[in-house]
């Protein structure tokens, strides 16, 4: 045989030509081959084995290369043909060669395929049929079973032929089954494997059911018994497709056993029946799959995965209790816990999924043992990149924690919860949305509350819920820019991502829901409440805790929940969100009550009550969503309730508002499914004469207006103003109409309130309607039960006469008793001094004030109101009024002129009003509790006077209540302080101001009353007298001396007073002594030295610790009632007060030392020159030089440094006492000085230019001297140029200092009336101010 012809030459030249022919390419010249001696070598067994596997391999290669040749040569004789298929299938059985019958199996194979025919393929299974059947010797039908595989699987359609006209043959090959060779079986298997998964499935349905039950029950015995791999994958692989069907999973789920033990000793010839049922019976198919899962390989564990989901998915109520009674739930979490393949973990996902909806699952605890397992291959799938195994993984841990029984707890310990938390934290950051919607999901059903461990992790329950909060947050929703881009994507496209969002949202939602509920469960039960087995180090900083969950839960849902669901439903409101998100809302208000009036504040402020009430309107009319109906009822009931217990006058106090309120919202939000739209419509119905009752029209009427009331006290107009108006007086109308309908008091408030907040300032009520609001307003007992602490109220009742005449007191007193309500943004009608007030404000009780300040400014009339409860109210109601009016007084008003005198005039009708009712028989003035307000009132009356055009502030109006206030002040009792300091204030108040042609009239009047003059001398003898009533009682003794000594008034009844009592004051108890009460007794003791301490209204007297004793030396007599030794003493103490240098009594202290100067120089100059030549005036002028650049250019400094060159002081010399003030000049310059610091300076250098300086000033002084003289010429002059002899006190600050003086008392008054409030005045501010007094501290 040559090597490109496939020729055998014992035979070749008998054959005839036509069966010879050159096949294959043409291009290498093709392979010349004769068919019949191809058949020759094949049939003979005197060939060679190695030849034919040649031969073989030729026919193979031809088939291959040249389809269709070979075809033409046998199709030439049909008998030839099937001989040659005849050869073929007895190689099957007589070639030993594995590789030959490998061959001889592609070509038979190939042949087949060639010839394109049925009837040789019918031959060979024909032929089969016949050898399986004849043979006895079953191993050596091996080649052909594989054979008969091959052809199965290759040609189509053999698969059905077999089923439909070869029964026996495939029950035969069932019976090989039986046979132990674990190859044959393995091929058998493989026979059935490709003879039901033929393409279509037709096969498998047209197999005869006696037939294939046996198949399904001999193939449990082989798989049972089967350890060669090729026979297990085989198996595996025919268990795989028939448990596809649910009539062989019946079959194969029917055979099962408690026991289940395999037969290693069954004989090779088994041909009962009987014995096959017997092996059969002891198969068992779950115990087969999970011996299976113990494999080490991976592809097996995915099948029997694949295997139990199949037959579960059937009916997993029949099937799943046989593979949980086998323990197959643990062998599949043993595989979780150890793979990381994505299809083993989807298969085992799934596997578990179907049979956790057995109960019996979780009644033998597979979920508690599996639960550690699970989380680790989560934790895996966490890592991978197919997204759907992470979602199959979180469903199948959402199913666990959903079915796990209560009873049944699933983690046995802390760490087993933070495992699964710590997971679920993890999962919520997956990119896909749709598996974190479902790690959502699984967080919901963790916070359900048998899944908490003992303690209960809080802080684990906080980072969950930070962490859904957080991934919420990072949820994409379109913004209008966003939305166009998206527009121009698929419409597909764009429903898929909104119903991801929208599908996130809500199970997100849902799981914050849970997480509210399991907090709300947790509050309940007082065990975990207190959380008793936590950390002590956990506890103390409140980490751990259901407080800080609580609070943690608000703040999200305030920051992020609430933008985030508005802002995702804006356009398209989805009612399950909604119900869920409003169910949310209603459970902050159970959780932390004590946070809920601001948060309802925040919520109805941002406007929820149209959110929720649209959402009703649209969404829940017709009966439509029932439930997201009665969410926002709840909510709209807790946020009304919640802000109704805010309201004024407080809910707390009448329950009866509160029990109605409540019925009102319970009773008929549910059926109020309308637009806001139609609310005025609704309003104006008229529903007749029906019965007061919780439900109706007219309740629905009274909610909308306490809904309508509650939202606008936050800001959110649900109405225009003017609508709500007319729609409030038409209903109040309307039920005044029906006559029997009596409006409860929180609805007549809450329409009181609108009417007052939605009335138009530029129109004035007038005739029904205005009468129609007054009888509403009377039909209620008390009218405080209807009052909101609100300014629009106030000018509400005070804008119409009507009212004003009939409840402006009782408002008023209202407004001033009760604490406010409204939010500073109310004060939009506040003028701009007001404005300033108010910052310079403490308090709430200031921004009440200030807005009735506004009030009265447009309505004057209420003055004589307030004036009335200064005189006739309780005493903190009274304070309060007096603080308004003096406030208004103060305020630089445009009728501040008509203002005093229509005070002046009322003020003076109730002082005679006390003159005569207040007298009893012996002449002393009753307690009146008002007298000391109206004294005070008297003297801001008369302080705040603007001076007229002729300069004049006395008139007889004036005249008349100096008269008053003095007799009063000489009948009250000694003891009344609260009267007699007012009192005594308004006398100094007055003669200090009155122009000086009038103030001889006023002196002699006051000298004129004895009863002034001994109560004066009561004070001053009393050493029990207050220090506030002593230092007023010598400020008016200071000025009625100064007076009297300008006016030579005559004096009825003079007074005495102890001259050494006072300087020993000074001079040894200053320590003891308050600050203005050393000012006052300075003060005294100046006017007395100014009139050389001769007085007729003082009787002074003296010791010989002043005067020395009798007989009286010269210098102690010209002293006379001072002394030598007085003035010495006198001079110290002054000295040690300067030293302090606290403003007023620095100023006071060289005021008092300039007269007692003046007076020695008069009296004594020799003793004058001593004094300032004293050791201790150069001591003081160090010290004062040594206090700083800033001291030195103070106006009173520079007054002392004059005073003693002015009376001839030794002790100031050149250098360095005026050197040092010429260098602070020429540094500060006198730009920067105060006209009072000008002044004194202008006369120092005008002492010095012409006194004698001790050394003589050389000419370069003189210069700086002359220069310093210059600036201060070139200077500007002031508006009211001091007065050199008076520096302290000039005529531009005498008015300013004494109305301070004035104040300082009443301030002294405030320590024993407290609730008394100062207000100072402009002018008096400004002088506190320069003269640097710290009013609070004073």
């Amino acid at each position: 045989m040559a090597s490109e012809e496939m020729i055998y030459e014992k035979t070749h030249f008998r054959h005839e030509a036509r069966w010879s022919g050159r096949l294959g390419p043409a291009k290498g010249g093709g392979l010349q081959l004769c068919v019949l001696c191809v058949l020759d070598m094949l049939e003979r067994d005197d060939c060679s084995s190695a030849r034919k596997s040649y031969a073989l391999s030729a026919i193979s290669g031809v088939l291959k290369c040249s389809p269709g040749a070979l075809r033409e040569l046998l199709q030439q004789d049909h008998q030839v043909s099937m001989q040659f298929i005849t050869a073929l299938l007895g190689m099957l059985h007589t070639t030993l060669d594995s590789a030959t019958l490998e061959k001889v199996d592609q070509v038979l194979v190939l042949l087949l395929l060639e010839l394109q025919s049925e009837l040789p393929l019918r031959f060979v299974l024909d032929q089969i049929d016949k050898k399986v059947i004849d043979q006895l010797n079953v191993k050596a039908f091996l080649p052909t079973f594989n054979f008969l595989g091959s052809l199965v699987e290759a040609v189509p359609g053999v698969a059905l032929s077999l089923v439909t006209q070869y029964a026996p043959l495939l029950d035969r090959l069932c019976s090989v089954l039986l046979y132990p060779d674990e190859g044959l079986k393995a091929s058998i298997i493989y026979v059935w494997l490709k003879t039901l998964g033929a393409a279509g499935g037709s096969p498998a349905h047209a197999l005869p059911v006696p037939l294939r039950d046996r198949v399904c029950v001999l193939l449990l015995q082989t798989f049972a018994n089967a350890s060669s791999p090729q026979l297990v994958n085989n198996c595996i692989a025919l268990l795989w497709l028939l448990v596809q069907w649910g009539e062989a999973v019946s079959v194969l789920m029917s055979n099962t056993g408690d026991q289940f033990m395999t037969s290693q000793t069954q004989t090779i010839h088994i041909s009962s029946q009987d014995q096959e049922q017997q092996t059969s019976d002891q198969c068992h198919l779950p115990l087969i799959l999970k011996k299976l899962l113990l494999s080490g390989e991976e592809a097996l564990h995915v099948t029997s995965a694949k295997c139990i989901a199949s037959i579960l998915v059937h009916s997993p109520s029949h099937y799943s209790a046989a593979f949980i009674k086998a323990d197959v739930p643990e062998f599949l979490f043993d595989r979780l816990a150890s793979t990381s393949s994505e299809l083993l973990l989807w298969s085992l996902y799934s596997c578990l999924l179907l049979l956790i909806e057995d109960p019996l699952f979780f009644s033998q605890c597979h979920s508690v043992y599996g639960i550690e397992s699970l989380v680790r291959s989560l934790k895996q799938a966490l890592q991978l990149t197919n997204m759907d195994v992470l979602k199959q993984g979180f469903l199948l841990l959402t199913e666990i924690l959903g079915r796990q029984p209560p009873n049944v707890r699933l983690f046995l310990s802390a760490e087993g919860f933070l495992a699964v938390s710590q997971t679920v934290v993890a999962g919520l950051s997956s990119p896909c949305l749709r598996a974190a919607t479902q790690v959502a999901s699984a967080a919901s059903a963790l916070f359900r509350l048998h899944h908490q461990s003992r303690p209960v992790q809080y802080k684990e329950l906080q980072e969950l819920v930070g962490a859904i909060t957080h991934r919420l947050n990072e949820l994409p929703v379109p913004s209008s820019g966003q939305r166009q881009s998206i527009g121009r994507l698929k419409k597909s496209d764009q429903r898929s991502l909104a119903s991801r969002s929208e599908g996130f949202l809500l199970q997100s939602l849902l799981c914050f829901q849970t997480a509210c509920r399991l907090a709300e469960e947790c509050a309940s039960d007082p065990v975990l409440m207190e959380n008793t087995f936590t950390a002590p180090s956990e506890q103390s900083r409140g980490q751990d805790s259901l407080e800080s969950l609580c609070q943690c839960l608000l703040r999200c849902c305030d920051s992020v929940w609430v933008p985030s669901v508005v802002r995702m439903c804006e356009c398209a409101p989805n009612p399950q969100i909604l119900q869920a998100f409003y169910a949310v809302l209603c459970s902050q208000f159970t959780l932390l009550p004590s946070f809920m009036p601001v948060f309802a504040t925040k919520l109805a402020s941002s406007g929820f009550y149209r959110l929720a009430l649209e959402h009703k309107g649209i969404l829940c009319v017709g009966n439509r969503n029932a439930h997201l109906n009665a969410a926002c009822c709840d909510f709209l009931q807790k946020l009304s309730m919640c802000l109704f217990s805010q309201s004024s006058p407080p809910a707390s106090a009448r329950q009866q508002d509160v029990e109605e309120v409540e019925n009102l919202l319970q009773y008929n939000l549910p059926s109020l499914c309308c637009g806001i739209s139609d609310w005025p419509s609704l309003l104006r119905e008229s529903p007749g004469l029906l019965p007061s009752d919780d439900e109706g029209p007219r309740a629905t009427q009274y909610l909308l207006v306490i809904i309508l009331h509650l939202a606008l006290q936050q800001g959110d107009r649900l109405l225009p103003d003017q609508t709500v108006f007319s729609s409030v007086v038409w209903l109040l109308r309307s039920v005044q109409e029906d006559g029997n309908c009596t409006v409860p008091t929180s609805v007549l408030r809450a329409a009181f309130y609108l009417l007052a907040v939605t009335q138009d300032d530029g129109i004035t009520l007038e005739g029904v309607p205005l009468k129609c609001i007054s009888m509403a307003l009377s039909s209620c007992q008390s009218f405080s039960s209807l009052y909101t602490h609100h300014p629009a109220l106030l000018s509400f009742i005070c804008s119409h006469p009507l009212l004003e005449k009939t409840f402006g007191g009782q408002i008023l007193e209202l407004w001033l008793t009760e604490q406010a309500q409204y939010p500073d943004a109310d004060l939009t009608k506040t003028d701009t001094h007001v404005k300033d007030k108010l910052q310079a404000g403490d308090g709430e009780t200031d921004k009440d004030i200030l807005e009735l300040l506004s009030v009265i400014k447009k309505y004057p009339a209420i003055i004589l109101t307030l004036l009335d409860m200064v005189c006739t109210r309780e005493s903190s109601l009274a304070e309060r009024a007096l603080s308004v009016l003096t406030l208004l007084l103060d305020g630089n008003n445009d009728f501040e002129a008509d203002l005093c005198a229509s005070l002046k005039t009322a003020l003076l009708q109730v002082l005679q009003k006390i003159s005569v009712q207040s007298m009893d028989r012996g002449h002393h003035v009753k307690e009146v509790n008002s007298l000391p307000l109206v004294l005070r009132l008297l003297s801001v009356t008369h302080t705040s006077e603007p001076l007229s055009p002729g300069g004049s502030k006395m008139d007889g109006v004036h005249f008349k209540l100096l008269y008053h206030v003095s007799n009063i002040l000489g009948r009250l009792s000694a003891s009344n302080t609260e009267s007699l300091l007012p009192a005594l204030s308004y006398l100094h108040c007055l003669l200090t101001l009155s122009p000086v042609y009038c103030a001889d009239r006023a002196v002699a009047m006051l000298l004129s009353n004895c009863g002034l003059m001994e109560q004066l001398q009561t004070v001053l003898s009393c050493s029990s007298s207050s220090s506030p009533l002593l230092c007023v009682s010598h400020l008016l003794l200071s000025s009625l001396i100064t007076l009297q000594h300008v006016h030579a008034s005559q004096v009825h009844k003079s007074l005495s007073w102890s001259l050494d009592k006072s300087v020993q004051r000074i001079l040894i108890k200053k320590r003891n002594t308050d600050n203005l009460l050393l000012v006052s007794y300075l003060r005294l003791l100046e006017a007395f030295l100014n009139v050389d301490l001769t007085s007729a209204l003082m009787c002074v007297t003296t010791a010989p610790g002043l005067v020395g004793h009798t007989p009286l030396e010269v210098e102690d007599g010209e002293l006379f009632p001072l002394g030598s030794r007085g003035a010495q003493c006198l001079v110290i103490a002054l000295s040690g007060l300067i030293l302090q240098k606290h403003e007023l009594l620095l100023r006071a202290s060289v005021n008092c030392l300039t007269s007692l100067l003046g007076f020695l120089r008069r009296k004594s100059p020799k003793t004058a020159k001593y004094v300032v030549c004293q050791p201790w005036s150069g001591f003081l002028l160090s010290c004062l030089h040594s206090s700083g650049e800033g001291c030195l250019l103070h106006p009173a400094i520079l007054r002392v440094v004059t005073l003693l060159m002015r009376h001839g002081s030794t002790v100031v010399r050149w250098e360095p006492d005026l050197l040092r003030v010429l260098d602070a000049v020429e540094k500060k310059g006198v730009k920067t000085l105060s006209p009072e610091a000008s002044h004194a300076l202008r006369l120092l250098l005008t002492q010095i230019q012409s006194g004698v300086c001790q050394p003589p000033p050389t000419e370069e002084h003189k210069q700086r001297v002359r220069r310093a003289m210059d600036s201060l010429d070139s200077e500007p002059a002031c508006e009211s140029p001091v007065v050199p002899g008076d520096i302290l006190y000039p005529p531009t600050l005498r008015y300013i200092v004494n109305t301070l003086m004035l104040h300082l008392s009443l301030i002294h008054f405030c320590y024993s009336a407290p609730l008394v409030t100062i207000c100072w005045s402009d002018s008096a501010m400004h002088c506190a101010a320069r003269l640097g007094l710290e009013l609070g501290h004073t």
